[in-house]
């Protein structure tokens, strides 16, 4: 079948999958049984994911796919060694959904791409393990969440953290009142960086689908500044290092806290204050602060900064504590009975006293094979994971709304956590971030 007719089919062919899923629903999986997957996106990320879960005895990664004919290049010869069983590499992550004997995605690629694959594949009764930030807008976030329930399906979000021990010991050392009251967060991802620049538009690479990739997104012709080299810097495709690195910070926070309702009101400014001639929509500095009844959280993002370091190799596998003033990744609870570090990937946590004394401390370890090996479990018995979509999407509203208020500097946005949406402006409130558009084919309608 020619893709133009598989696009013209694409609704049909998935309302067809939605059959088939509560009998996928009721699947069971025999302990000796591997869990066949395929795996979406192959930057690096998505293949680190991808050998990851091929290591496992129980799991066989039967497909790879990228729009990309480059990244995949010798990747499924790869993988094939490495578990002994066949890979088949395609382009169109819809062949993957239509084949019966898949029982899960991994969804790694451009943030623009997480939701309708993400939907479809609940529809089609698989289960889905994505990665951050878990949608690329607001009203997608919760179109995700509505098809796990609708599908009775496993969605994990790629926020390792969520898995690591010392968090879940810092959540319950918050939860017992040891720092008081916390009426102030605060949220880093400063961090080194560059002026962006576009280039001109040019030819499609050969092995390209570049209709493929841009898929929900407008098509526009091809340009290296809006492909693998630059679609983080557009608002079109994502949210920015918000979205990319302050994520796994944010749902730190959001987890820490208890998973609270999203923010009532939040004010944002930022811009291309370190760069101002660079392309891109995306800021350089950022300052967003979400209120909360009784608290308030802030996230500060700079794209400058050489000094600032993420926590070490070093801390983030042994029990060594990162140097928190130019840790560029940390969060701080400022408690009235004391003050909490928290590193993300490892870094552990530190409560400092009156005195500057460190009270309480717990070392830390990073813990991806974790989140991988309770998606697995999930799988099997169908139980909440650690990671659950609800928990992602609540942590990337704050993303988006933060987003949102710094692309429209110095408005206080006031948001309805029960509608998830922005009441007092009509211009935030249609922002792309908070729900877009989709391109005919590649749309969610009619899944929830």
């Amino acid at each position: 079948m020619k893709r133009r007719d598989f696009l013209a089919n694409s609704a049909k062919s998935f309302a067809i999958l939605t059959t088939a899923a509560t009998a996928a629903g009721r699947r069971g999986y025999a302990a000796n049984n591997r869990i066949v997957m395929g795996a979406m996106g192959l930057g690096g990320r998505g293949r680190d994911h991808a050998r990851m879960l091929a290591h496992r005895d129980d799991v066989w990664v039967k497909y790879v796919c990228d729009p990309d004919m480059s990244r995949i290049g010798n990747f499924p010869d790869q993988l094939d060694r490495q578990q002994g069983k066949s890979v088949t590499a395609v382009q169109d992550l819809r062949r993957i959904i239509e084949d019966p004997e898949v029982d899960a995605i991994c969804n790694a690629a451009c943030d623009h791409w997480h939701g309708p694959p993400t939907m479809w594949a609940c529809q089609a009764g698989k289960d889905v393990f994505v990665e951050k930030p878990a949608s690329h807008n607001i009203w997608e976030g919760r179109m995700m969440v509505e098809a796990a329930r609708k599908y009775n399906r496993v969605v994990q979000v790629g926020t390792q953290n969520r898995a690591a021990p010392y968090i879940h010991e810092a959540r319950d050392y918050i939860a017992s009142g040891k720092l008081g009251d916390i009426p102030l967060i605060k949220i880093y991802n400063l961090l080194p960086g560059g002026a962006f620049r576009c280039p001109p538009d040019s030819e499609v690479p050969d092995g390209v689908d570049y209709d493929l990739y841009l898929g929900p997104a407008p098509m526009r012709p091809f340009n290296r500044g809006h492909f693998h080299d630059g679609w983080k810097h557009w608002w079109l495709y994502s949210g920015g290092d918000a979205a990319d690195d302050g994520s796994h910070q944010i749902d730190i926070a959001c987890m820490l806290l208890g998973d609270p309702a999203p923010p009532t009101a939040v004010y944002g400014v930022g811009g291309k204050y370190a760069y101002p001639d660079a392309d891109g929509d995306v800021p350089d500095t950022q300052a967003v602060t979400f209120e909360y009844p009784g608290r308030i959280m802030t996230f500060e993002l700079t794209q400058y900064t050489p000094y600032m370091a993420k926590t070490s190799g070093e801390s983030r596998d042994t029990d060594k504590f990162p140097h928190w003033p130019t840790n560029a990744t940390r969060i701080e609870f400022y408690g009235t009975r004391g003050l909490m570090y928290v590193g993300r990937h490892g870094g552990g946590w530190q409560v400092v006293g009156p005195g500057d004394r460190i009270r309480d401390e717990m070392p830390g370890r990073q813990h991806t094979l974790d989140l991988h090996a309770d998606f697995i479990d999930r799988i099997r018995d169908r139980k909440t994971p650690y990671a659950d979509i609800e928990a992602g999407h609540k942590s990337a509203i704050l993303i988006h709304l933060g987003n949102i208020a710094t692309a429209l500097s110095g408005r206080r946005l006031i948001f309805d956590p029960e509608t998830e949406q922005i009441t007092n402006d009509d211009e935030a409130n249609n922002h792309i971030l908070r729900k877009r558009e989709y391109r005919e084919g590649y749309g969610i309608d009619g899944i929830v």
